[in-house]
């Protein structure tokens, strides 16, 4: 499979992208920063250097051409809230219309277990600008036409991988949840059909992942 990841220099993009090579799959991996590029070759992608924040939805889609699947795993990683629309929102988004333009049906979006209105803190709250964000992409891409799995893994560490998760996490807990275990997730996702149209929310635990990902 042809793979366009975007955050490529991302710790949960390292990861995927390097278990996605080692398989055999070709990976793009899509970075802002060109110091970055030796990292993401060295987990064998190809690095691309382009800023989503940005870039137009054609130049993007140029970016994915030949892609059978985009994965969304990039981030604006806090500070200000307008830099935070700007690519968890409005990057994000027109990352799922790029896809569509050029062609690439399957559409992998790392969220996180509580992006929902359920949850959404009040207006003052400094996470608030993120989850709103997250929400309203996510939101878009549900309504899109592409084939999308949305991924919503718990509050994130750095422990190795364990295989295994939790499905059904407790939205009110901190539910910590691998980088390694998410990276396992986005790959098993893109192997299993019955992850399409889902979102799927998961924390650490002892199911294996292509089970949560293939649960009903």
């Amino acid at each position: 499979m042809k793979i366009t990841i975007i955050g490529g220099h991302g710790k949960i993009a390292l990861l995927a992208s390097a278990q996605l090579a080692q398989r055999g799959d070709t990976v793009t991996s899509i970075i802002r920063n060109p110091d970055h590029v030796e990292d993401v070759s060295a987990t064998g992608a190809t690095a691309l250097v382009l800023d989503v924040e940005s870039a137009t939805a054609a130049e993007m889609a140029d970016a994915f051409a030949g892609s059978e699947a985009i994965i969304w795993s990039a981030g604006a990683g806090g500070g200000s809230p307008d830099r935070t629309y700007a690519v968890d929102r409005d990057a994000a988004i027109r990352a799922m219309n790029a896809a569509e333009l050029a062609g690439a049906k399957r559409f992998i979006m790392v969220s996180f277990l509580t992006a929902s209105t359920e949850y959404l803190v009040p207006l003052d709250d400094p996470f608030y600008p993120y989850m709103a964000a997250k929400i309203a992409a996510d939101e878009h891409l549900r309504g899109s036409g592409l084939d999308y799995t949305i991924l919503g893994p718990g509050v994130l560490t750095l422990e190795e991988a364990t295989g295994t998760l939790n499905p059904t996490p407790d939205p009110a807990a901190k539910n910590p949840t691998s980088r390694a275990n998410t990276a396992l997730a986005i790959v098993a996702a893109l192997d299993e059909p019955s992850s399409i149209g889902k979102t799927i929310n998961f924390a650490d635990g002892d199911t294996p992942v292509a089970q949560v990902l293939a649960a009903p």
